[in-house]
């Protein structure tokens, strides 16, 4: 039986501004780039630490040195390999993060109801609603959105940078389209101790949130801060099955496509025939045939808009 969801997650005020950071990947951008968060924070009199990276992987080290510095308040700048990366440092502590949504997708902050525009992600940040979320923790690694394996993680894997700069979302469907001759895996999902499923697959997804790629949403139910992930095993294969499949989800129907299976846990244990690459908040790692995945609760803290999200 699927855990119930306790909706436990609980908002705060913004405490007065302590030290703030700026941790930012210097390649992402959105109207005004860097220049314009200078200016945003300036106007606000906020004279924050600066961190800049070329890299994702590089900024959990910026994220500690912040810390060690007495920082309180993060603003990130960057996409969801980005945040993700920031998370993972941070889960567990105090601090706060304020998602500057400069990415190609943007979902933790879509999700949230973050702004796409620097001054009012600023004033978010700054006086925002204090919202602490569940992450889930994969590999012994926090993420915020989502984490699979098998069709989602080869086709994030498959977009090359310059793409994905270039088109954005678009370069998902463009690798998507390349990918849907992957042929099913098998595999086995335990969920809170228990078999869920055992069979042949082409995605296991799991999920903290309801929207994913495209701003598709996969689990209807889903919410950041109810103690509890989502899973999903996609069993589609070829382009016409795929093509049911993504028409359900596309409409919020995913839970009636014939090739879908959903459910709820804390903990799921992933195994897989051979060893396949996965993905979290859109970022790819290493091929493994075992993924152990866990629900962290409310483990982190998101400057939010103050109004339902």
């Amino acid at each position: 039986m699927a855990p119930a969801r306790n909706g436990a997650g609980g908002n705060e005020p913004p405490p007065a501004t302590g030290t703030v950071a700026v941790v930012a990947h210097r390649r992402k951008s959105m109207a005004g780039g860097l220049p314009a968060l200078r200016r945003a924070l300036a106007d606000a009199s906020v004279d924050p630490l600066w961190y800049e990276v070329d890299k994702s992987k590089r900024a959990p080290k910026q994220v500690r040195a912040a810390l060690d510095a007495g920082a309180d308040l993060f603003f990130v700048w960057g996409g969801d390999g980005m945040v993700q990366r920031c998370i993972d440092a941070l889960a567990g502590t105090n601090a706060t993060i304020a998602i500057l949504p400069a990415g190609t997708a943007n979902l933790l902050a879509s999700n949230l109801g973050i702004p796409k525009d620097i001054e009012q992600a600023v004033d978010v940040g700054l006086h925002g609603i204090r919202r602490r979320i569940d992450t889930g923790v994969i590999n012994d690694e926090h993420f915020a959105v989502m984490a699979g394996a098998g069709f989602d993680a080869l086709m994030l894997r498959a977009a090359p940078r310059r793409v994905k700069d270039r088109i954005g979302r678009l370069a998902y469907v463009w690798t998507g389209a390349k990918n849907l001759d992957v042929k099913p895996v098998r595999m086995r999902v335990d969920v809170d101790g228990d078999t869920w499923f055992d069979g042949r697959a082409s995605c296991v997804l799991v999920g903290n949130v309801g929207k994913i790629i495209a701003g598709i949403t996969a689990f209807d139910d889903a919410r950041p801060d109810d103690g509890v992930l989502d899973i999903g095993v996609v069993t589609a294969e070829g382009a016409w099955e795929w093509a049911r499949t993504l028409l359900h989800t596309a409409f919020g129907r995913a839970r009636k496509s014939p090739f879908v299976r959903i459910t709820t846990g804390r903990s799921i244990d992933v195994r897989l025939r051979k060893p396949m690459p996965y993905e979290l908040d859109g970022g790819d790692r290493p091929k493994r045939k075992r993924l152990r995945i866990a629900v962290a609760p409310l483990s982190i803290t998101v400057a939010v808009p103050d109004g339902p999200t």
